[in-house]
Formats: structure tokens, sequence, C-alpha cells
């Protein structure tokens, strides 16, 4: 187990953030990574459904109840033989940029990055793996289909790219023709980025990814229409169960 600010890590690996309180899921659980989707933990359907799609050693990051969601991983690793490393963020209260600094000194190389509660087609994983990524870069999976009914337009983070670069990059921005997935190609620039930008008051992984726009170091990766999902309030939780149903997600 680490806290954040303690050290280890190779690659293939996936950085999982888990830290958040998930206070609009609050009717279906007290801890959003351990509410279940047809029978299953959504982190649990989160991290297999990573390594179907190649990734093979994750990393959590946990703050809000992480006594059981820490537990919970303990036990989906020895029965699945699936190499999990904890670590603590104990300043969960703040925003998401600080879950994935947690990681700086721990994760070395590159990494995928995703969130908790976003569910995701394999396939998305597969194609992100092996695409030729820049040195230096930040890459984030976006979906080009602004009309996508499983999108919840209120809470989405919106994206305004040119051909494979994000220009702009927020959730109440207007000008925008992609929505963030909430998964990442990261490389060491994505640590250097969320240090500035908190340095400028915007802790967030958003604030992060518009520092590398500013630097041309963030890039995008079009999921060409793939099915993908933020599992963060009641009527995306009962989209979820839909497609859990239907053996999509």
């Amino acid at each position: 187990m680490l806290v954040c600010g303690t050290q280890i890590a190779a690659w293939p690996k996936c950085l999982i953030a888990a830290a958040g309180q998930g206070t609009r899921l609050r009717e279906k659980g007290e801890s959003k990574p351990l509410i279940e989707l047809g029978g299953v933990p959504i982190i649990e359907r989160v991290i297999l459904n990573a390594r179907a799609g190649g990734l093979d050693d994750f990393y959590v990051v946990t703050g809000y109840r992480g006594t059981k969601v820490r537990a919970f991983l303990d036990e989906l690793s020895e029965r699945e033989n699936i190499s999990i490393t904890h670590i603590i963020n104990e300043e969960w209260q703040r925003p998401n940029g600080l879950s994935v600094s947690c990681a700086k000194d721990v994760i070395e190389g590159p990494f995928v990055l995703t969130m908790c509660d976003h569910l995701f087609d394999p396939e998305i994983i597969k194609d992100l793996l092996s695409h030729d990524h820049e040195e230096g870069t930040v890459t984030l999976c976006v979906d080009y289909n602004i009309e996508n009914p499983v999108v919840d337009l209120e809470d989405v983070t919106r994206v305004n790219c040119t051909k494979n670069e994000i220009n702009n990059i927020g959730k109440i921005i207007r000008d925008y023709n992609a929505f963030d997935t909430g998964i990442f190609y990261c490389t060491s620039a994505m640590f250097a980025a969320l240090e500035q930008s908190a340095k400028e008051g915007d802790e967030s992984i958003s604030g992060a990814m518009n520092v590398l726009g500013a630097k041309d170091k963030a890039r995008t990766f079009d999921v060409k229409g793939r099915l993908w999902l933020d599992v963060d309030d009641p009527m995306a939780f009962g989209k979820a169960i839909v497609y859990v149903d239907q053996g999509k997600l």
C-alpha cells in the first residue's frame, strides 16, 4: 500500500482514480466504486474491461471510504489473479488532478488513466495501446458524436479540438466538437502539467490538459463510435443497467 508521496513501478499500467465521494449516486450505495451493476461492482467492471483491452498492472487511487474499497480490491486481485497496487489520496475532497499527482513517484513510464465510474468497450483500450503516441504528449480518448444519447450534456466534459490536437477542454465551454471519455494515454508530461495547473489555481485533470494544449502537447484519439458511459448519477446508472443486461458493457 502506498500513501501519496511514496514510491515504485512498469508497463502496461493502468491508473484508476477512485478517491472521490460520488454524492450523486449516494442513493445507490455509500461507496461509488463498490456500487453493483448486474451484481458486479463498478470498479470491477472497469478493471476487467481494461484487462480485456490489454492492461495487466493496475494502480488504484482511493480516498473516501478507502479502507472498504481497498479490501474489495485485495479480494479481486486474489480471485482474478490481477496485480493491483493501492495509492492513497488523503486529500480526496480536492479536485481529481490530485489523485493523478499521487502516482507521480509510483508509476514510471507511460500509463493509461481512467476513472472508477467510466465504463467502456475494451476495444477502445486495444486501439489506444496500438496507436503511435508522440513522446512528451498526453492523449485523450474523445467521442466526436456530440449527439450521443448516452451523454449527459449538463455534466460531460467538452473538448474543442482541431484534427488531433486539443485547443480547449472544460465542462462549461460553449465551442466544442467532442466529449471527454475519461480515458487517457499519459506520459510524465501529465504530472508536470498538473503541477503547473495547480500553481495557476486549477487542480483538475482538465486544467492540466489545457496547460498541455497551450504547449501543443495535448492530443486526441477518436473512439470511433464505440460505447462508453460515465456512471455518475441515477440516470446514467439506469442506462448502464440496460447496457450491462445487453452484454455491451
